[in-house]
């Protein structure tokens, strides 16, 4: 059918649907569009080129050739709680029921570089992921799993390096080599600044932390991901999805030109960047998310940086089901939110996937619900038939022309970005903020005002019971980690792991380090990371060093 044609058949088509619309106003967060035509897709040419084939350049239809028909994507279910023996009955506990992959959580002291008897660490100590102070933590939290069988990731990122080396010397332990270790460091600190708040040190030596990592890793660790830029939690403070892949993908192009002004060739590390990207709850528009932003990574990898590896070129991305989508009322809708925002994930390629419990949004999830979540995963690869084919929404008008849409939305967002100076300036300047609280704040005016329906929630709500058997952590985490810390400085054993430390040489460990980050950005800090580690310098320990030397970033907003 001839375009002039298609525009014929659609005029008519608008002409009798145009009584129902007047009767039936439309909601204001659906497409423009009610029908999408061939009139919307790019021509051939384009769409060869911009579209091709799974494993080539632009993966726009992903990163592996094969896809799913090789092997499914990483079941990695995200964990943490309590203590580290605690975590480590989880995590095997996982792997025993077909998960594929670790994921840890670590709790709020953990990530901003407090020990637990830190007096600012009072009432967090265990509660939102897993306590970890020294390598004697760590020790148990991996004890009785093979660090060279299984891939780890780790939501951690100001104090990422001093993590990373706990995980290089307990895989040493274990007979592992580094290089044989295979995992993600999450050591995203744009994001932090922007949207989570989990920060320690100010944006200039926090890059160079980073931008050590990458070099360090590139020759000791290269199977480890050294970074996974977050769009997940842009999401979650109120980003549209554009936004989302735009400012993840601008914090990359910071990562990326950090580490070219140190010096690295960019195909000497970009094969090892990957992302993480919510799967939120419209699924189309999601696929088409993954889609364009894999494209535009593509574009941006290959014309701004001169890439010249494939693998530089490809976004690879972990995803998790959008947890600000969890509702407390009716938990139990929420596994029917996680197996569609599963699906997503599916259609737009990832390659990794954890999937949220269903009674998140009161709790720690339960081992049941865990359990659940972990089998959405699993009943989507094997019964669902989303993973048989590739890319299966290729080809869809709305799709293609979402595709687009949010490739050009954000590539916009990109150069605007550029226009201000980067992302760093960005955000120092309030800009990607107050374009996401903008954002949050129109999605929650659409629900208050029931333009957008959240069932349960401001439509179909019901008198409930409270939830009962909800996993809750106390207040004796906090003193048995407290207990355990003032063993090990004492130079006590305190696992079957751990002989006692020897406090002259923690003191000689951290005096190196402190002389290596006075030195300039030359000097890499991660082999003076791994030897305090070694010595069962605590996380609090490492991270005060750096404090006294870099400071600590103060925020501020300036509209």
């Amino acid at each position: 059918m001839s375009n002039e044609k298609i525009q014929a058949e659609l005029a008519k088509y608008e002409a009798s649907v145009e009584k129902a619309v007047a009767k039936f106003p439309e909601r204001p967060h659906l497409p423009e569009k009610r029908i999408y035509t061939p009139l919307d897709v790019k021509g051939d040419d384009a769409y060869t080129e911009e579209i091709g084939f799974p494993g080539q350049y632009p993966f726009t239809r992903g990163v592996q050739p094969t896809m799913y028909r090789g092997r499914f994507w990483t079941m990695r279910m995200y964990a943490g709680f309590s203590t580290a023996k605690a975590s480590n009955e989880r995590y095997r506990y996982l792997i025993a029921n077909g998960g594929t992959g670790l994921s840890c959580a670590f709790d709020l002291p953990t990530q901003i570089g407090y020990d637990s008897d830190d007096p600012i660490s009072e009432g967090e100590v265990g509660k939102v992921g897993v306590a970890i102070d020294s390598l004697a933590d760590m020790e148990v939290l991996f004890d009785q799993i093979d660090l060279g069988k299984v891939s780890t990731s780790m939501t951690i990122n100001a104090p990422a390096s001093v993590l990373l080396a706990m995980y290089i010397a307990v895989a040493e332990e274990q007979g592992v080599p580094a290089d044989q270790l295979r995992g993600t460091i999450q050591n995203d600190i744009l994001k932090e600044y922007a949207a989570r708040g989990t920060y320690i040190f100010p944006p200039k030596p926090s890059m160079r932390i980073i931008t050590n990592i990458f070099e360090y890793c590139s020759k000791n660790v290269p199977k480890w991901n050294t970074i996974s830029i977050s769009g997940y939690h842009i999401r979650e403070a109120g980003s549209t999805a554009a936004q989302e892949i735009a400012f993840t993908i601008a914090d990359g192009i910071a990562y990326v030109d950090a580490a070219i002004k140190a010096g690295m060739n960019v195909d000497d590390f970009a094969g090892r960047l990957s992302f993480f990207w919510n799967a939120h709850n419209n699924v189309l528009e999601e696929v088409a998310k993954f889609r364009a932003s894999r494209r535009l990574w593509a574009n941006i990898m290959k014309n701004r940086f001169h890439a010249q590896k494939p693998k530089s070129m490809m976004l690879r991305v972990h995803t998790q089901t959008a947890g600000s989508m969890l509702t407390a009322q009716q938990p139990n809708n929420n596994i029917i939110r996680v197996a569609l925002q599963t699906a997503a994930a599916v259609m737009g390629g990832t390659q990794s996937l954890h999937t949220n419990s269903r009674d998140e949004a009161l709790a720690l999830p339960t081992q049941e619900s865990v359990t659940i979540a972990l089998r959405t995963q699993q009943i989507v690869a094997n019964e669902s038939g989303l993973a048989d084919v590739i890319d299966p929404l290729a080809g869809s008008y709305y799709v293609e022309a979402m595709t687009d849409r949010i490739y050009d939305e954000a590539a916009e967002y990109i150069k605007k970005i550029d226009e201000l100076g980067g992302a760093v300036e960005a955000i120092e300047k309030g800009y990607i903020q107050k374009e996401i609280q903008d954002s949050a704040y129109k999605w929650q005016m659409d629900v208050e005002n029931k333009r957008r329906i959240i069932v349960g929630v401001n439509e179909y709500t019901m008198e409930e019971e409270p939830p009962k058997g909800l996993l809750k952590v106390d207040a004796s985490v906090g003193v048995e980690q407290c207990k355990k810390l003032a063993d090990l400085k004492a130079g006590k054993p305190i696992n079957k792991m751990t002989k006692g430390r020897d406090n002259d040489a923690v003191k000689a460990a951290l005096a190196e380090l402190k002389e290596a980050c006075k030195k300039d950005e030359s000097e890499n800090l991660m082999p003076h990371i791994l030897k305090a580690v070694k010595t069962y310098a605590t996380l609090g320990e490492i991270c005060g060093v750096m404090r006294e030397v870099f400071g600590e970033y103060e925020a501020h907003v300036s509209l």
